[in-house]
């Protein structure tokens, strides 16, 4: 009989002040300290003939492809099992450090910094796994209050927390895969300090289990109409509120999953990159944003602050040396009836309802920033309306299609 292995550890990766941080083109200055800790988390599943799969989670804005590869490799080795196995995601707090993957679009200029890149990637490949049988049952929970969309605040949003949990054979909780769609912008760009947002918070709430976090169809998705602050009272609020709705899911019977590992399947789609306007086109819409601007902090202020973020960073796209196209990595875990479609960008809301949707499973989990990082994947109604999204994406309305349509085709083959 096949027996389900778990290793699960969290480490704190939190690098020493004095880096940029990432998220935010407005920031300006180096980060001055940490608001709560970066954590890098592995969840393993296996059996003893079977290397299964590994989930490696990092508080990072973005897992771009070298890191990406960097990090599977070190924990593939640590674990003893090929890089194939580990799926790389990212929480996409908007307050860690831009040098581990660098540049991850024109929008904000960075480079990597290899005296923060070697530690994180140390610290992965000396982790200690020790394998233990658990039992694996699945669970999903409406979450309300945490995000909404952001340009709409009854428009799309899957608002339920994806929950795998993992229990040892006594019955404690010993790790728990968590997935739920918002942005992790609760500290905005004055924050000059490191942290993982409300992601953090609802982990360390669900302590001791070891909490991985995947994000899930979070580009048009934030807590802009839900926040009530900007600061660390309200990062434990909104984190609290997600794990206690977890909380609430597990103190029921959930989806018994079969005793044997997860399983992954890889390809890759090239997709080619969108036109761009000319400089003169681009610069001539950053001063039409401009002169929308309205000076509040409200969300109308806000929405036409990033519109301005958006045009810049069209122009920074226009005048840069971008390849013809992209090779974007996607991948399906599945567990039973659970299935985890992985892809390395930033989709609305409705392309993750699509792909659930057309997906023959009967349980489908759409995670994003996951093994690279290649923008935002726009809807139609953010490409008419010319969003801070859609003007930074890479990929046009038709190229948006053919890559839902290939993912589900693979998904479903």
């Amino acid at each position: 009989m096949t027996e389900l292995l778990l290793a699960a550890k969290s480490l704190d990766v939190t690098p020493p002040p004095g880096h940029r941080l990432d998220g935010y083109a407005a920031r300006a200055g180096l980060s001055t300290g940490t608001a709560d800790p970066l954590k890098a988390t592995v969840i393993w599943l296996s059996s003893d003939n079977d290397p299964g799969v590994m989930w490696l989670t990092l508080d990072a804005i973005a897992v771009g492809r070298e890191l990406t590869c960097e990090l599977a490799a070190a924990a593939g080795a640590a674990a003893g099992i090929p890089p194939s196995h580990v799926v790389v995601s990212a929480s996409h707090t908007h307050s860690g450090p831009s040098g581990w993957s660098g540049e991850i679009h024109p929008v904000i200029p960075a480079a990597r910094e290899f005296d923060l890149v070697d530690p994180l990637v140390g610290a992965v490949g000396s982790v200690q796994l020790e394998r233990r049988p658990v039992t694996a049952s699945w669970r999903s929970i409406e979450v309300v209050g945490v995000g909404t969309n952001r340009h709409h605040r009854n428009g799309p949003h899957d608002n339920t927390a994806g929950i795998l949990a993992l229990h040892s054979l006594s019955g404690s909780l010993e790790a728990v895969l968590l997935d739920f769609a918002c942005h992790p912008t609760t500290y905005g760009p004055e924050n000059m300090q490191y942290s993982a947002d409300w992601p953090g918070a609802a982990r360390e709430a669900l302590a001791p289990a070891v909490v991985g976090f995947l994000q899930g169809a979070a580009g048009d998705v934030s807590p802009r109409f839900t926040r009530q602050g900007r600061g660390a009272p309200e990062v434990t609020r909104l984190g609290s509120l997600l794990a206690g709705r977890v909380r609430e899911a597990l103190a029921h019977p959930g989806l018994e999953l079969p005793q044997s590992p997860p399983a992954i399947r890889r390809t890759t789609l090239t997709l080619p990159i969108r036109d761009l306007p000319t400089a003169a086109e681009a610069e001539r819409l950053v001063c039409v944003a401009a002169n929308h601007l309205n000076g509040t902090d409200d969300p109308s202020g806000r929405i036409a602050q990033t519109r301005l973020d958006g045009a810049r960073g069209q122009a920074l796209m226009a005048g840069a040396a971008l390849p013809p196209t992209y090779d974007l990595p996607i991948s399906a875990v599945t567990m039973g009836d659970v299935c985890w479609i992985n892809l390395p960008v930033e989709l609305f809301a409705i392309h993750g309802a699509r792909l659930q949707a057309d997906s023959t499973y009967p349980v489908t989990r759409v995670i994003g920033y996951t093994d690279g990082y290649y923008g935002y994947v726009v809807d139609p109604p953010a490409a008419e309306a010319g969003t801070y999204e859609a003007l930074i994406t890479f990929f046009d309305q038709p190229t948006t299609n053919h890559l839902l349509t290939q993912t589900t085709t693979f998904v479903n083959t």
